[in-house]
């Protein structure tokens, strides 16, 4: 029996389960010189402002024990520079695109949308752990309230599905999943990183210039996984799930617990091609166990 990795995640079809997490692909030229990009199931490009970012002065990357720390600040060229400059050449590639925006206000966030959908992206991820400058600065995503204005507002804008990226430095990430789903999220993925922080006991200063960062990596998959279950029993909506994915088995692990889809992220830097052995490790575990369609997996966790 072959195994069928293909599937409808928020109406738009995948050729594969497997996708590239954001800010860890780049806009996939420098990996395109390893493999094939029209191997992967999608692309999530790195993450977008309305304005050309220079991101925050190093040191800015950290290697910590199973992950790593960044604070790179979302470098990017921004959001017209992608569409002209980027998005031409990942649209060469039989893979979907998702592009993945962050804003400072939710008229940014409402502007990317626009642009991006008419730009015909396959669907936008609204990053929504950054900064409401009219809010004193606490992040979109650690209120229900500001999470489903957000989501909200760019649904009035965009064109194609909006899957909302939801932090996992929060209380209850349930209860923000259910708010962003009433708000008309098409689909959400998680979980963003942790925010993490290492001192160097030498200089006694911290590890990154910005002090803290957030952590990604192997370390952070047990949380990753354990959100991830309890934001698929909180909503319907499809779920992407990330966070330290690195073998087809963890791929597999996320899959039960609830995600219809995965992210491969933080793994690339140790392997380019881990994407496409998570890809191969799904498929033998499915072609062993003598499961036909990738969707039989999602939420197939059982009790004891």
């Amino acid at each position: 029996m072959t195994a069928d990795l293909s599937l409808i995640f928020a109406g738009v079809k995948f050729k594969t389960p497997v996708v590239v997490a954001s800010g860890t692909f780049g806009f996939g030229r420098e990996y395109g010189e390893y493999f094939d990009l029209n191997d992967l199931g999608g692309i999530c490009v790195k993450g977008l402002t309305v304005k050309e970012r220079p991101g925050n002065p190093p040191p800015r990357i950290a290697e910590t024990p199973m992950g790593i720390l960044n604070s790179v600040g979302l470098q990017n060229p921004g959001v017209d520079a992608f569409i002209s400059g980027e998005l031409p050449n990942l649209r060469r590639f039989d893979t979907n695109i998702i592009a993945n925006i962050s804003g400072n206000t939710v008229e940014e966030y409402c502007e990317m949308a626009e642009k991006l959908s008419s730009a015909k992206v396959d669907l936008i991820e609204v990053n929504i752990s950054c900064p409401n400058v009219k809010a004193g600065g606490l992040a979109f995503g650690t209120s229900c309230q500001s999470a489903a204005l957000v989501t909200r507002e760019v649904k009035k804008h965009a064109a194609v599905p909006v899957m909302v990226k939801l932090s996992p430095n929060v209380t209850d990430i349930a209860e923000i999943a259910r708010a962003v789903e009433e708000a008309g999220a098409d689909a959400l993925s998680l979980i963003n990183t942790l925010l993490g922080m290492r001192l160097n006991i030498e200089t006694f200063r911290p590890v990154l210039r910005n002090n803290t960062g957030g952590l990604s990596g192997p370390a952070v998959f047990p949380v990753a996984l354990r959100m991830v279950w309890q934001v698929a029993n909180a909503v319907s909506i499809p779920i992407l799930g990330m966070g330290g994915i690195s073998t087809g088995a963890d791929a597999v692990e996320m899959l039960i617990a609830g995600a219809d889809m995965v992210s491969v992220g933080t793994a690339l830097f140790a392997d380019p091609y881990a994407p496409l052995s998570v890809t191969r490790g799904i498929k033998a575990f499915m072609e062993r166990k003598n499961i036909k369609s990738v969707t039989d997996l999602t939420g197939r966790i059982l009790p004891y």
